[in-house]
């Protein structure tokens, strides 16, 4: 399938088509036991379902959660990340997230895991993987930063400046890695995030009921019981520089967004 081209998906195209970065993703993101958790606390099992992944990448999300699903899809930009998820059972569509190649309410569970901060409009992207999801069926959005948590200013904004050139004198064999995975990813700087607003004006006026849930990418299950989970040294400093109250709602890196129609 062909679709438009922009610089976000140029970005994450050509970040994901470089094999070894996507398997180095698949191998390092999204599979500890705390993420695995959460996931099967928010949609329970995947057996006999209808699942549609949407920026699935290589396939991180099934190969954490697993499970026996009545049909897999796998959506993303990057033909290479497609070729791996289908290999662990995906069925792969290369499609744009803002025009999904889907008939409306197919799907009994949709996913975005780390995904929206990836596309050029979130909003659209939400209304577009909304449109799938089934009556009673149930819409996942997680790993997102949150706008609130990452908004740093002052000394803050200087410290995350400083942060690439750091890097680069230490890890400078991953520097072009680090640069196309920085590209890709045009939501997740200061100013930039997802919202509670976000996710309550795109999701209630179309019949949604959802909830919220703020965690700082530590956290399993607990999270629905209203843990957030540790906060990692550099953003506390950040947060602290920034004037952002860390181990607050506000504070939290990410949020977990449940809907369910």
């Amino acid at each position: 399938m062909k679709f438009p081209t922009s610089s976000s998906i140029r970005a994450n195209s050509d970040y994901f088509d470089n094999r070894a970065w996507a398997q180095a993703y698949f191998e390092s993101c999204h599979r500890d036991p705390e993420f695995r958790d959460r996931w099967h606390r928010a949609t329970g099992t995947w057996d006999g379902k209808i699942i549609v992944d949407i920026g699935c990448g290589p396939g991180n999300l099934f190969a954490a959660l697993g499970g026996k699903p009545k049909a897999l899809y796998g959506v993303d930009v990057s033909q290479t990340a497609l070729d791996m998820a289908r290999a662990i059972g995906y069925v792969s569509v290369l499609a744009d997230a803002h025009h999904l190649p889907f008939a409306s309410g197919i799907a009994d569970i949709v996913c975005l895991n780390a995904t929206l901060h990836h596309c050029d409009d979130m909003e659209t992207v939400l209304a577009e993987a909304s449109r799938l999801v089934g009556v009673g069926g149930i819409l996942i959005c997680d790993h997102d930063p949150q706008l609130s948590a990452w908004n740093w200013r002052g000394l803050g904004m200087l410290l995350f400046r400083l942060r690439l050139p750091v890097y680069r004198i230490f890890w400078r064999a991953k520097r072009e890695e680090q640069d196309a995975r920085l590209a890709s990813e045009i939501h997740h700087r200061p100013g930039h995030g997802v919202t509670r607003e976000l996710f309550e004006g795109a999701l209630i006026p179309l019949g949604f009921d959802l909830t919220i849930y703020p965690h700082n990418n530590s956290a399993g299950a607990s999270v629905f019981d209203g843990v957030m989970g540790p906060l990692g040294l550099k953003y506390r400093i950040g947060q602290f520089l920034s004037r952002i109250a860390s181990n607050t709602p506000d504070g939290a890196l990410s949020l977990m967004c449940v809907a369910k129609r």
